[in-house]
């Protein structure tokens, strides 16, 4: 009979899943559920009961479930590093954001920016954080476009009709999205890169599948998945 695997999993990692499921169940006896979304929304399931075998979320969070019991400590395993990143749609030209004045500019000059949650996830949070270190948040506000994720607003993006259009949200997210051109990380001041991990929960009871899947992501074997799809080793600068 086939295992099968719970995974509640960050946006920002959903394209490295997708990337190893596939060859994941071929070579096992594993078959993954996945559920993706905003960090937040994640750990709102996990609180809340969702069946969970693994955990993908910021390094911070996971540290925090660890401490809580929810998550097995020596289990732990950072899969990489990820920069906030500026997106438009595929064939629109790439603004300047090489500077936070450029950035700022940039930003004034688009009728609409979608983003992810700023209560529920990493990058939306960031971005409003941005916006007001910039004081241009009230400026903004009305072209604003929100949504649940960053798969959600990038997606949506995507599919805009406006060609002055950006998004901002973490970079592998903007990496796996058809349809749109990453423009490039913000620059700093105004630069955030988000270590990603992965660890097991304390109440799987397939633990053996469940560490295998940690070490797939973290490990060796999906180096190059991840370095296509926009994560940073944990020990290079990311910025």
């Amino acid at each position: 009979m086939d295992t099968e695997l719970h995974l509640l999993c960050a946006g920002a990692v959903k394209g490295l899943v997708l990337a190893v499921q596939a060859g994941l169940e071929a070579s096992s006896d594993t078959r993954l559920v996945a559920r993706f979304g905003a960090v937040g929304a994640m750990c709102d399931e996990l609180a809340a009961g969702s069946p969970c075998d693994v955990f993908v979320a910021t390094e911070a969070m996971v540290a925090a479930l660890v401490v809580a019991g929810a998550l097995a400590a020596a289990t732990s395993a950072a899969i990489g590093r990820v920069r906030t990143a500026l997106a438009v749609p595929a064939g629109a030209p790439l603004p300047a954001i090489d500077s936070a004045e450029a950035l700022r500019a940039t930003l004034l000059a688009t009728n609409a920016l979608y983003l992810p949650d700023a209560t529920r996830s990493t990058a939306g949070a960031h971005v409003v954080a941005i916006l007001d270190r910039l004081g241009i948040r009230d400026a903004l506000a009305p072209r604003l476009r929100m949504h649940a994720n960053g798969a959600a607003a990038m997606a949506a993006l995507a599919a805009a009709a406006e060609r002055s259009a950006i998004g901002c949200t973490q970079a592998t997210e903007i990496r796996y999205t058809p349809g749109l051109a990453l423009v490039g990380p913000l620059p700093e001041p105004c630069a955030l890169a988000t270590v990603y991990s992965a660890a097991v929960a304390t109440a799987t009871r397939n633990d053996a599948a469940a560490r295998a899947l940690v070490a797939l992501l973290a490990g060796p074997a999906s180096a190059a998945l991840r370095s296509a799809g926009g994560f940073d080793a944990v020990g290079a600068d990311a910025r």
